[in-house]
């Protein structure tokens, strides 16, 4: 069962125990689930806890209640959001490909396009919103720590910082190094931003994920998501991870209305091995940007390109990459369910490609002049 559980508003401070959770309040309906030591602990006994949770609950409801009154939240709560409207994308792709650069400049792009977007970083490293805000932001784990993690004192402005362009970020962040687990993080941001009524409060929300996919923690955004969008280059090892998330966004579509919108090329000069992969395993190429080292200086920058654009107009063009993602994804692509090619397979695939370019390129040209034939057999 969840660590919340909801109990009635009105009209008195109610306190139950339920599967280790406790309730108080008559204000908010959810607070944090405490084990039944601490609450012998803190409370003498389970049999002192109802009275002294109802009083508790007074006292909590008012601090609440003043607070909400003397705090402008930047984030409406309001009682039924529209879920149908807001798009939710999963970026995905190897590590260090460029997906938390490539993504800050997609938000950027939707925001251009009139939408209201929500960044949200999946990675501990805590740093996917930087080229948005210029710094790195609180995270959704810091947070709650701050606040003894009593999500009832949290507010919409505690977790959610204004970026560039007037794109929403928050950093879910993740346990220390080498405990823990990703992915419960990311469903206790979702789930935070929900009881906030902060999650539907948008036309776009974007997760940018850590690295490959390699196991269900790391998938966790994909089980919100409506599309997936994997970053890669045209290299060995950048396709090799692009396979691996399109069998996840395979396994997540057999439960989830998810979708795969297709392949990003990120700071390649050429396409010729992205497009070998394509053949094997159909999907779309929604872009393919080229060498441009202002895309790499941009994250060192900590500013996007259409900020540095600003400044120097002859950017403007690498814009365009951007804003025509962004226009593909609001027509509301059919996407795919991919059918990964066999990690053997793939690994021949893609290395002799590599050791023999000539016969690759001699293939290239058959299939070229083999349509190049057919097309005049009839005319």
């Amino acid at each position: 069962m969840s660590a919340f559980a909801t109990v009635s508003a009105f009209p008195a401070p109610v306190v139950a125990v339920q599967n280790h959770a406790v309730m108080t309040g008559p204000l908010r309906a959810t607070q944090p689930a405490l084990g039944v030591q601490s609450m012998v602990r803190d409370f003498g006994g389970l049999q002192k806890l109802a009275g002294v949770g109802a009083l508790l609950g007074v006292a909590a409801a008012t601090r609440r209640t003043t607070k909400k009154a003397s705090r402008r939240s930047s984030v409406a709560r309001l009682a039924e959001p529209d879920v149908s409207k807001c798009m939710k994308l999963a970026v995905y792709g190897k590590g260090g490909i460029g997906k938390s650069t490539t993504a800050c400049n997609i938000s950027i792009a939707l925001a251009r396009r009139g939408k209201k977007v929500l960044q949200i970083g999946c990675d501990p490293k805590h740093d996917s919103t930087f080229t948005l805000t210029g710094f790195l932001i609180p995270t959704i784990i810091d947070t709650l720590q701050e606040k003894d993690y009593h999500y009832e004192n949290v507010w919409p402005e505690d977790v959610i910082y204004k970026g560039y362009g007037g794109v929403d970020c928050v950093e879910a962040g993740g346990p220390p190094a080498g405990a823990g687990c990703g992915g419960y993080v990311v469903g206790e941001t979702v789930k935070l931003l929900k009881e906030l009524n902060a999650f539907y409060e948008y036309d776009v929300i974007l997760f940018d994920v850590l690295g490959d996919v390699v196991c269900g923690g790391f998938a966790a955004p994909l089980n919100y998501a409506d599309y997936c969008m994997i970053i890669t280059d045209n290299g060995f090892d950048a396709l090799f991870a692009a396979n691996r998330i399109g069998a996840s966004v395979r396994e997540k579509s057999r439960t989830h209305p998810l979708r795969l919108a297709g392949l990003i090329g990120n700071r390649t000069s050429k396409r010729d091995l992205i497009d070998k992969y394509v053949q094997s395993c159909p999907m779309p190429v929604l872009e393919v940007l080229p060498l441009i080292e202002d895309i790499r200086v941009s994250r060192v920058k900590g500013k996007t390109l259409f900020e540095m654009a600003e400044k120097d107009p002859s950017l403007k063009y690498v814009c365009d990459y951007y804003l025509n993602i962004a226009d593909q994804l609001l027509a509301g692509p059919e996407g795919v369910v991919p059918k990964e090619v066999p990690d053997r397979e793939l690994f021949s695939l893609l290395s002799d490609f590599y050791l023999t370019p000539g016969d690759a390129q001699l293939d290239e040209a058959a299939a070229s002049s083999d349509g190049e034939l057919e097309e005049v057999s009839f005319v």
